[in-house]
């Protein structure tokens, strides 16, 4: 099957048939990889990796600290209302 590239933002695309996505169950905003060997292009199922917690736990540990959504404190400010406690 023949399919012509266009123009898509800055780079170009393709089109997939929906007759290969269902066959190969890929629908929109599933991953891909895309495996170049010559003048060959190879599109395949992105295989999902299992992390381990362990291992997400060593991922967290190397974002930079203010991508890691952690707070030390924070100030809500003086109590008011039914938050008083006498």
């Amino acid at each position: 099957m023949e399919a012509r590239l266009q123009k898509w933002g800055n780079s170009d695309g393709i089109r997939i048939p929906s007759s290969f996505l269902k066959s190969l169950k890929l629908k929109t905003n599933d991953i891909v990889e895309l495996i170049q060997k010559e003048d060959t292009i190879i599109i395949t199922k992105a295989k999902k990796k299992h992390l381990t917690l362990e291992e997400r736990f060593k991922l967290f540990e190397q974002l930079p600290s203010n991508e890691k959504g952690i707070v030390e404190s924070y100030d809500w400010g003086e109590d008011l209302g039914k938050e008083i406690i006498d």
